[in-house]
């Protein structure tokens, strides 16, 4: 489990193909404190550590599902992706209940600055998930709150130091940007429509 609470930013350095599979090597300031089989949400994708090179290098594997499901597979050697290690048990849940499993991807429609802050909309088929105001969202493994809530998207309001650590700060309208919406809400949503098919 992880809580949405971005640790650092790790770099690609190159990306190899192994059938379907795609493996990515990524340099990291902390590599030398993680472990085989970790689990680590990059951009919000939770993929196990299944390989250590020494010095700041690891690699992770992506199936074709994660790939076809999250912005991964458009990611070149030189970018830099949101970093979580999952959340150690007694650990503070500042964030929310994240799993790593994302459920789509959103494109970015509009980015306002806000003497300071930037308001985010966010663009999503309206079956990869709900949202609600005041609620939580995972935006490329980033813990928000959800400001504006509607079928097909919705705003979040990206504070300065979150801006300036994460990725946020290289965003743009029209770019991907994988969700993972708020498990509460998912298991609500899917409660529903299974009464609504049985009435």
């Amino acid at each position: 489990m992880f809580t949405g609470i971005v640790e650092g930013q790790a770099c690609l350095e190159r990306r190899t193909e192994s059938g379907t599979n795609v493996h990515f090597y990524f340099s990291w300031e902390k590599a030398g404190e993680l472990h085989l089989d970790q689990s680590l949400a990059h951009r919000g994708v939770c993929l196990t550590v299944d390989e250590l090179l020494g010095g700041d290098v690891y690699r992770v594997t992506a199936v074709q599902e994660t790939l076809d499901r999250s912005n991964l597979g458009l990611l070149s050697v030189g970018d830099l992706v949101n970093l979580e290690r999952c959340m150690p048990a007694g650990g503070r849940l500042d964030g929310h209940i994240v799993q790593g499993h994302v459920d789509g991807k959103g494109n970015i429609e509009e980015i306002e600055a806000l003497d300071g802050s930037h308001k985010v909309w966010v663009r999503h088929a309206p079956e990869a998930g709900m949202t609600v105001e005041k609620g939580s969202v995972c935006v490329d493994g980033v813990s928000l709150t959800v400001v504006d809530s509607e079928k097909d998207r919705f705003s979040v309001v990206v504070i300065p130091y979150t801006w300036e650590h994460t990725g946020f700060h290289r965003l743009k309208p029209g770019e991907t940007v994988n969700l993972e919406f708020d498990i509460l809400g998912k298991y609500i949503q899917q409660y529903l429509n299974r009464t609504q098919q049985n009435r």
